[in-house]
């Protein structure tokens, strides 16, 4: 924890992407409290907030890729004995857990690569699913290339806000209380998205029964 700790008190591009790349395996790092405050000191001109958004990214991209692979090619009694062990424990990890991220993968089929990139609890699990279902690595790596790009552009436009009128000190309590906030929107936009795809589907597919018939 020491060298989290270290980490998220030096941000720059090289630090946003290790800990992004950790956050996006099973390692416990709030990426609200990197990306937020990367793209305050962007504001500041102490960084670019377009280099955060990809540097963010770009290690989610990785660590997702990691946890990906994990799935399609450990498989899940290996992915559960790992989340049930000591280590899994430390790293906030429960059979329960995964459970949860392969229904949404399971219930909502790709998209959920997207939308659960935004999903708190959901987000650094999904890419697992993923793997084991054996879906075709360069669309996993689009879908959440997009999910996390959506996420580290809303968290960069909140610290970029928060500059305006928030002192460095208070920045970390301002950043959890919006961070609520804007996961209810998410929520909200994500249940809409699921809606959509969902009649979309639906519609698609009677008009296949009406065909046939």
């Amino acid at each position: 924890m020491d060298i989290l700790s270290t980490l998220l008190n030096n941000l720059n591009y090289y630090t946003i992407f290790i800990l992004m790349l950790l956050e996006s395996t099973v390692i416990p790092v709030p990426s609200e409290l990197v990306v937020a405050p990367a793209a305050y000191h962007a504001a500041a001109g102490n960084l670019h907030v377009v280099l955060v958004i990809l540097a963010a990214t770009l290690g989610a991209d990785i660590g997702a890729s990691i946890n990906y692979l994990a799935g399609y090619y450990l498989g899940r009694p290996i992915i559960y004995r790992f989340a049930n062990s000591h280590i899994g424990h430390l790293c906030l990890l429960s059979q329960k857990k995964v459970e949860k991220s392969e229904t949404y993968f399971n219930d909502h089929g790709m998209v959920a690569t997207i939308t659960g990139r935004l999903i708190p609890g959901i987000r650094h699990l999904i890419s697992i699913p993923a793997g084991l279902a054996k879906m075709s690595y360069w669309r996993f790596l689009l879908y959440t290339t997009i999910g996390a790009g959506c996420w580290h552009t809303i968290l960069a436009l909140l610290g970029w806000y928060l500059h305006s009128f928030v002192p460095e000190d208070q920045l970390d309590e301002a950043i959890l209380q919006y961070g609520e906030y804007i996961k209810v929107v998410i929520m909200v936009l994500v249940a809409i998205a699921l809606v959509y795809f969902l009649a979309k589907w639906l519609i698609k597919r009677r008009r296949k029964i009406e065909t046939e018939d």
